[in-house]
């Protein structure tokens, strides 16, 4: 399904109706960053709601950590990041705008347009470093990079040379690039602690960090972004079964978040493009307005990060099953969803533009469990007192009930429907006159634009009513 939404379109929207503002925007921005408005934050809660009633509240074999985001930098050692987490980078030798080698085409610079003035692929760490404790900032710190980059020569910042840890100090550590390995380094936890059955998850939704060479295309590739991860441990003999089953559940979860199928693709990646620790990796790719591009994975990481955690840190990771029988390490499957990649997948799929009585209109086509705002209330008038004071008794009732009712008066009514169409709100409830004559009220519905007249103490019923909601 091609998608003909422009990213100009979203990025405008998403600004001015208060989904994503640009980071550090009054100091003129900061690239790879961005800040979530109350309707972005709305929005991307109501994903993370969905993601764990659809795949760790139901489950009886899930567990939910929140690890920290600073860990000791031999869980990145042991892991492989700290030498295999990278990309190749190509310098432009006459502007030095440093790009990701799958940008280049030919041996022209797409920053300056120079011709010849690229070098060779180099192999960029991603990891983004910070340092602890109370002498490693100002001076000291400055120091240190500079003696690590002196020692290293041309490939320092960021670039994997030999023997590059013995140059550094002991308090260096780095930004999470991953979730997964704080529920790695936490398995013995928690099989210590609830001695689970095989198969189990642990889940976890939490940020992570990323160095990105060119960060690009507004929330698909940044250098934060949030995850939502399961790191579920099966019998070796288990993995595929297992697989399929993710697999299919990871489909259903979309379409249960209204991601449209005919904008989903599977891809299983080649070994030269998979991890380092994947044995099997399938991307679950969409259509976003710049190109199908990945929106998830699911990736089976076999025993890897629990063998290769077992023989640096000494600490068994054996799994000894209860009914008796030799210990062996899990086997590991990896669902893996990007909360931005799937808000600007949700905003692309929603966006929508019609015409409403020879007048373009723009509306969010979101469902109601998804959308920031479910309901707007608001009396036609906001200079007569009677129809304010209906208009926020039905407020105070729809909040008690729906968390997400927004009071909406300014301007006129036709523009408050235009508003509330482009912040992608279900439903508007106004109270006009006949309300005060004869206690109905009208529903608007966001997709049809047509009105529906019912009495005040029906209002809350005909709103929850499951069918009324998802027509």
């Amino acid at each position: 399904m091609e998608n003909k939404t422009t990213l100009e379109y979203i990025v405008s929207l998403a600004k001015r109706r208060g989904f994503i503002y640009p980071g550090s925007e009054i100091y003129g921005g900061l690239s790879g960053f961005y800040d979530y408005g109350p309707l972005g934050v709305a929005l991307k809660r109501n994903i993370i709601d969905a993601w764990l009633k659809f795949f760790v509240d139901g489950w009886d074999d899930m567990y939910q950590v929140d690890s920290a985001i600073l860990m000791s930098r031999k869980v990145w050692e042991a892991s492989g990041h700290a030498s295999g987490f990278n990309d190749p980078l190509v310098e432009c030798s006459n502007c030095h705008s440093r790009l990701r080698d799958e940008h280049i085409q030919g041996n022209k610079c797409p920053v300056c347009g120079q011709s010849g003035t690229l070098g060779e692929p180099k192999q960029f760490n991603m990891m983004l470093k910070t340092f602890l404790g109370p002498t490693s900032t100002g001076e000291e710190t400055s120091n240190l990079i500079t003696d690590v980059d002196k020692k290293l020569g041309p490939d320092s910042d960021g670039l994997v040379a030999k023997n590059r840890f013995e140059y550094q100090a002991e308090d260096l550590t780095y930004l999470r690039p991953e979730t997964a390995q704080g529920m790695f380094v936490n398995y013995k936890n928690v099989l210590d602690c609830f001695y689970p059955d095989l198969p189990f998850g642990m889940a976890q939704i939490g940020k992570a960090f990323r160095n990105e060479i060119s960060p690009r295309d507004f929330l698909f590739r940044l250098r934060e972004m949030e995850q939502m991860e399961v790191e579920y441990f099966v019998a070796p003999e288990q993995w595929e079964e297992k697989f399929e089953h993710w697999r299919k559940d990871m489909l259903e979860y979309f379409k249960y978040i209204v991601l449209p199928g005919g904008m989903i693709h599977q891809l299983e990646m080649p070994e030269n493009e998979r991890a380092h620790y994947s044995a099997k990796t399938i991307d679950f790719e969409f259509d976003y307005p710049f190109g199908r591009k990945e929106l998830a994975g699911l990736a089976y990481r076999t025993d890897y990060d629990l063998k290769k955690h077992q023989e640096a840190s000494g600490k068994s990771m054996e799994y000894k099953p209860k009914g008796g029988g030799q210990g062996f390490i899990p086997h590991v499957i990896e669902p893996s969803i990007g909360i931005e990649r799937t808000v600007l997948a949700l905003l692309s799929a929603a966006y929508t533009e019609d015409e409403v009585n020879g007048e373009k209109r723009t509306y969010l086509k979101l469902l109601s469990n998804i959308a920031p705002v479910k309901v707007a209330v608001s009396p036609l008038l906001q200079n007569k007192a009677e129809l304010v004071e209906k208009a926020t008794e039905v407020y105070d009732m729809l909040k008690k009930e729906i968390k997400d009712v927004m009071w909406d008066d300014n301007g006129n009514i036709g523009k408050r429907y235009r508003r509330q169409d482009e912040i992608g709100t279900p439903y508007f409830v106004t109270i006009d006159f006949q309300t005060i004559d004869d206690n109905t009220i009208t529903i608007r519905n966001r997709d049809t634009t047509e009105q529906e007249r019912v009495k005040t103490p029906d209002l809350l019923i005909k709103l929850q009513d499951r069918e009324y909601l998802t027509s």
